[in-house]
């Protein structure tokens, strides 16, 4: 790992721009990006986003207007993401799988004039009415007929004059809480910022391989780019995360460091040993929220290093370890730059190994994001007494390690996606049986969450759970469906009205409730 890179990009220089043009210099023909059959040198990756900063601009998109993206992993993707960067626009990844509610939200809140969608996905706009937002053309990645096809990157154009580093990359939408999903303001240096502190725990080399399955439409693969981008390593990237043919893969793209989520990593530990777990160059793994006790297991079973860690779209790296400080069931240590309290309701800090809300904060400029987009209040919410509240309840210890406890928002996580339990039940809610609904988190067999509704029926309705189930089709993201509906006469509630899913979680899945998997 380069420890100079604070040196080597000085704040003005932690731009797309900047950072493609300086490493496409160092670097030149060198392999940073591999998406199937598309290979890009860094070189190729410095022209395709000045390429489609042409395209962009031929068809009117100007500094700040936000384009949105609906695709997989491809190259497109990239472009499009690097494209936005280098001309000074904004771009809007979106998950693939919203639908419905969730998606006319964010189509609608972010403003975005330009929509372009891979051609597997238009069925995520069956019901969406794209003449109440300002999306201005819709252009298709593969072929669809009656639609417009996305046309090929221009000739290569300078970037944008003056573009800074707090200026606004990207806006990531993440899970609401109680309301609707928000949109994560991330400023062009917060990705340096993701880039070097990640690099630091990684111990990430010049030639480095990256491996990811993650999406690219989330902050933790668009991080990776990143990473191959400053530290001169290349980054592979797949179409998806598959269990059975994991290891094949990692061994094929001779990687030295990849990257797991929690609930991925006892699903592989669920398959048949084999010697293809201990085939492959990786050294070491990025793998957050794995379950207790399994890092050991995984480590000794696959002969490479996880490593947990803290950070948030929000946020950054803050808290994390290497394969030499790592402790399994603790997150890490704050790194360098950062400070961290864990304080209770009034924002006073609590003491160490007393459970509390963990807020932070940076000391390097626009290693943030600047706040929620076109939501002034939740900012204010989120960023109150200047220090970021990010919604999770930890432990810290006397030696300054942190343990994730729990989550104090009204938040689900399910398969590595964040859940807000508002957009499920809006989605409820509307199905002309259902009175009222609570939905929040149970136990997974895996790790993280499962979701359930507990369903309040109209006074003389009825109404089946495959009958509900089947109405969500469409409306809500797939991973976002409830898996268990238990059918009550009422929900508790709070002297002033208010749920108390608590109790709901605390009673966790009752005998009696359906389950869509059984």
């Amino acid at each position: 790992m380069s420890s100079d890179l604070k040196r080597e990009f000085p704040l003005s220089d932690r731009t797309v721009p900047r950072m493609l043009t300086r490493q496409a210099q160092v670097h030149g023909a060198r392999t940073l990006f591999c998406a199937g059959t598309t290979v890009w040198s860094f070189e190729d990756a410095r022209a395709a986003a000045a390429g489609y900063a042409e395209m962009l601009a031929s068809a009117g998109v100007q500094r700040g207007d936000r384009v949105a993206l609906i695709c997989g992993n491809r190259a497109e993707f990239l472009g499009l993401f690097l494209g936005c960067g280098w001309l000074g626009a904004v771009s809007v990844p979106i998950n693939t799988a919203s639908r419905g509610f969730q998606l006319h939200h964010i189509l609608s809140n972010s403003g975005a004039i330009i929509l372009v969608i891979e051609a597997a996905c238009l069925p995520a706009l069956e019901g969406i009415d794209l003449a109440n937002t300002a999306v201005q053309r819709v252009w298709v990645i593969g072929e669809a007929a009656g639609w417009d096809p996305l046309p090929a990157p221009g000739p290569p154009v300078p970037s944008a004059a003056g573009l800074g580093p707090g200026d606004l990359l990207t806006i990531l939408y993440t899970s609401g809480t109680t309301g609707m999903s928000k949109g994560v303001c991330c400023p062009h240096a917060q990705f340096f910022a993701w880039a070097y502190y990640v690099g630091l725990q990684l111990g990430l080399v010049d030639g480095d391989v990256l491996h990811t399955t993650l999406p690219l439409f989330h902050v933790n693969a668009l991080g990776c780019v990143f990473q191959a981008l400053l530290h001169g390593g290349s980054l592979v990237v797949e179409p998806r995360f598959s269990v059975s043919r994991f290891w094949e893969r990692l061994i094929a793209s001779e990687a030295t460091v990849t990257y797991l989520l929690g609930a991925m990593v006892p699903m592989l530990l669920s398959q048949p040993v084999s010697a293809a777990e201990t085939a492959h160059r990786v050294r070491i793994a990025l793998a957050p929220g794995v379950p207790a006790g399994l890092q050991t297991v995984f480590s000794a079973r696959s002969d490479m290093a996880l490593i947990d860690g803290y950070g948030a779209t929000e946020s950054n790296a803050v808290i994390g370890c290497d394969s030499a400080t790592r402790r399994d069931g603790f997150m890490g240590r704050l790194l360098e730059d950062f400070e961290g309290r864990v304080v209770d309701e009034n924002d006073a800090e609590v003491p160490d190994g007393e459970a509390g809300e963990l807020v932070l904060r940076a000391a390097e400029p626009f290693a943030f994001a600047a706040g929620y987009f076109g939501m002034p209040d939740k900012t204010v919410e989120a960023w109150r007494n200047l220090w970021l509240h990010t919604g999770d309840r930890v432990v810290r210890s006397p030696d300054g390690y942190f343990r994730f406890v729990d989550r104090m928002k009204d938040a689900i996580r399910r398969r590595g996606e964040n859940i807000s339990s508002y957009e499920v039940e809006q989605v409820l809610l509307s199905h002309p049986a259902v009175e009222t609904v609570a939905v929040y988190a149970v136990p997974s067999e895996l790790a993280e969450d499962e979701v359930m509704a507990s369903v309040v029926i109209k006074s003389g309705g009825s109404l089946a759970a495959a009958e509900l189930i089947a109405f969500c089709d469409g409306k809500m993201s797939s991973f976002a469906v409830p898996r268990y509906v238990a059918f009550v006469d009422e929900l508790p509630r709070t002297e002033s009205g208010k749920i108390k899913k608590f109790i709901l979680r605390e009673q966790g899945i009752s005998a009696g409730c359906w389950d869509r998997l059984a």
